[in-house]
């Protein structure tokens, strides 16, 4: 491809952080009644736990993982991105913005 046909554009997926926090505690609850059962899950030994375990389990991976990637390394982007998509709790988007460039 010439190099004048190549464009550089970013876009950012953008949420509260308090509603990733939750969608990653339901999809985790979610996951462990589905994919965790299999066997072969690398995730199996989240299987067993009883509810509060489970959302106590999420709320531990978010914090000293996911919360801590969000912070670190995804949310500096945002400053870079050309377009930014804001979603609400229910994952729709309820806001567009476009840099000015």
């Amino acid at each position: 491809v010439p190099a004048n046909k190549l464009f550089d554009f970013s876009i950012y997926l953008d949420a509260d952080v308090d509603v990733i926090e939750n969608w990653y505690i339901e999809r985790f609850l979610k996951l462990k009644e589905t994919a965790f059962t299999n066997p072969l899950s690398y995730f199996k030994n989240y299987a067993h736990l009883s509810h509060d375990e489970a959302i106590s389990t999420a709320k531990k991976i978010w914090t000293e993982i996911n919360h801590k990637n969000l912070r670190e390394n995804i949310a500096p982007t945002k400053v870079r991105a050309d377009l930014i998509f804001h979603k609400s709790k229910d994952h729709r988007i309820n806001e567009v913005l476009l840099r000015n460039t």
